[in-house]
């Protein structure tokens, strides 16, 4: 599980001429096991905040902490360690290697990690079963429906058990049914495993799943709102 405090967020990017305050002084905190939705139009700074506290992009001020840890103040090494093995990541865009079978794709993760080449083939195995995979292992990105490509996309993210995943529009391309799917077994890894979820959506069907709903305008967070008994 993990515990994320975010304090006075601020960054400001410029397009052309005009300055843009993705992030203007976000105050979050978020408990372990928790399952919030970041909702917002696009340019809100749902994923720009989602990028802060993976580490993926620098702030101009603010201060993020993971369990105590601060990454702003991490070096490049060091967090590349803590989103090796800390956090998972789920994309729109799968970004799955398209010439490595599902196994594989999951495996990679792994590879990198140091893990030995059997115990990935069995970790990858499980995963790809309890995400509803089972007899597609072998195949590989093009061979399988968009839905199934991000079911391969959330194993890859959660084989290594980290306590965070960080979500971005993770249904964008999907149809009702593999949305619905998909926002299940996140709900069902956050209450039987106990991992914390931050998904960034503009989708209503997506926000019904939360536990708790943050909503996002002009860089700020304008609502945070629990929501008891949430389900889609």
């Amino acid at each position: 599980m993990a515990e994320i405090k975010c304090t006075e967020l601020c960054k400001t990017y410029r397009q052309g001429e005009a300055e843009v305050r993705a992030l203007d002084h976000v105050t979050l905190e978020i408990e372990p096991g928790s399952f919030i939705c970041l909702s917002g139009p696009s340019g809100s700074g749902k994923t720009t905040l989602l990028n802060a506290i993976g580490g993926l992009d620098d702030l101009d001020s603010g201060e993020v902490a993971i369990d105590g840890d601060r990454v702003d103040l991490l070096g490049k090494g060091d967090l590349a360690d803590l989103r090796l093995h800390h956090i998972g990541f789920v994309f729109q865009a799968y970004i799955l290697i398209p010439v490595l079978s599902a196994s594989e794709n999951v495996e990679f993760v792994m590879q990198v990690q140091g893990v030995s080449a059997g115990e990935r083939r069995k970790k990858a195995m499980a995963i790809l079963k309890e995400v509803g995979l089972e007899g597609m292992e072998h195949r590989r990105p093009a061979e399988l429906s968009g839905g199934q490509q991000q079911r391969v996309a959330v194993a890859r993210a959660i084989v290594s058990q980290p306590k965070l995943v960080l979500a971005d529009e993770p249904t964008a391309n999907l149809d009702s049914t593999s949305a619905k799917q998909l926002m299940e077994l996140f709900r069902e890894l956050n209450e039987h495993h106990g991992v914390t979820f931050l998904i960034s959506t503009h989708d209503e069907r997506v926000m019904r799943y939360a536990k708790r709903l943050v909503r996002m305008q002009d860089g700020k967070v304008i609502a945070d709102e629990d929501q008891a008994g949430s389900r889609g």
